[in-house]
């Protein structure tokens, strides 16, 4: 095997940074191509392919120097998103917070060089915040640093090995998907489509014993502590605990206190930014502190948990939830209005019957959200392994 050679990440390829359209320029608005900006992907979820706003064809025009072909690698080079890369997997023009490379074939292999910026997550995060108050990297700082790769070989065969483990993943991620989107018909057959004009409308406060956000207040951040959540470490399934701040023991404590620490049976709902993107129930009582982006809800016995979360997943519950949302650039639902938001509660032996169907297909997301754990913890032992030529791929 061949040694590896130092390059600078600007003779890897293109370098491209974003940019937003102009207040001025309404009309570059659209829905023939995705604007992508670092909240329309996460770390670790390799390819980026939707986006909340999208480009028309004078914003495209106008911004033609931009556009991102198919494999292009974007890294997030500002802020608190710093470090986060993504593939995009149709073409794309992003926004002026990210720094794209359209790979050299000849020199680097796409995939590789998208798990290679990922292994160089904590080195991107130091670098950004060298003598900043906010993280940047800019341009220039971006081109010029420094990697080492091996043969173009290699760089394909150590890809195609993690490549193979986040294939799985996403295989996963889109059976959950497949099987979420059954479990809500099936809830809209039974409780919309079939629902009963003897049925009593009640409001959300009256089949929860509680409805309340996290801590409003932000303890310090300590090297090793407890975790405490924010909206951005939600997923569709749980918390990851693995990019939760870290605070003390003694500020844990007390915001457990406080109520701020989900309990079995609880209902958490991404109350700010991206309302309600992600809602799951809590399995079992959870070892993290939330902050106030983070809503809980914690049914009583008139609506079981379960249910009442794939009610709040509804898109027409969503819809008719945008009354109840303050706030321009972060959108927030609003708690007082919330509790108050009408529904009709179906009859208990109705749930009952409904979630004999419904519980075996949730059940089986949960497998398989434990099974992508798993895979994720093999990847992220792996790269950092295969990126140092610590662990080399047989040829």
């Amino acid at each position: 095997m061949g040694e590896w050679k130092e390059f600078r990440l600007g003779n890897l390829g293109i370098i491209i940074t974003g940019k937003t359209p102009s207040k001025k320029n309404p009309e570059d608005w659209g829905d023939l191509m995705l604007f992508v900006t670092p909240s329309d992907y996460k770390n670790y979820r390799k390819f980026a392919f939707s986006s909340d706003r999208n480009l028309s064809k004078n914003g495209i025009d106008r911004l033609f120097k931009k556009v991102l072909p198919i494999n292009s690698i974007m890294v997030t080079c500002i802020g608190s998103d710093m470090g986060k890369v993504a593939i995009n997997s149709v073409p794309v023009i992003t926004n002026q917070q990210i720094n794209s490379i359209i790979p050299n074939a000849g020199i680097v292999d796409n995939d590789f060089l998208y798990y290679r910026l990922v292994s160089m997550y904590e080195v991107l995060r130091v670098y950004g915040s060298d003598g900043t108050a906010v993280p940047i990297i800019n341009k220039n700082d971006f081109e010029n640093l420094e990697t080492t790769l091996p043969s173009l070989q290699e760089q394909k065969a150590i890809a195609e090995v993690l490549s193979s483990l986040d294939d799985k993943i996403d295989l996963l991620h889109s059976q959950n998907k497949t099987l979420e989107e059954l479990a809500q018909t099936l809830f809209r057959q039974w409780f919309i489509e079939d629902a009963k004009d003897e049925w009593e409308e009640v409001s959300l406060e009256d089949v929860t014993t509680k409805i309340t956000d996290g801590s409003h207040t932000s303890p310090k951040t300590v090297k090793i502590g407890m975790p405490m959540a924010s909206v951005k470490d939600m997923h569709q399934w749980g918390i990851n605990i693995n990019t939760c701040r870290q605070i003390s023991k003694e500020n844990f404590n007390d915001l457990t206190k406080a109520d701020c620490r989900p309990l079995k049976d609880d209902i958490l709902i991404a109350k700010d930014g991206s309302y309600l993107k992600h809602i799951f129930v809590v399995e079992e009582d959870m070892d993290v502190v939330i902050l106030s982006s983070i809503a809980i809800l914690r049914p009583n016995e008139k609506y079981h948990p379960l249910l009442l979360s794939i009610f709040l997943k509804l898109d027409s519950t969503i819809d008719s939830l945008k009354n109840i949302v303050t706030g321009g650039v972060i959108p927030r639902i609003v708690l007082k209005d919330f509790r108050k938001y009408k529904l009709l509660l179906p009859p208990n032996y109705l749930q009952e019957k409904a979630l004999e169907k419904i519980n075996p297909i949730i059940d089986k997301c949960w497998v398989n959200n434990k099974q992508i754990k798993t895979l994720e913890n093999m990847r992220d032992t792996l790269l950092p392994k295969l990126m140092s030529g610590e662990v080399r791929v047989q040829l």
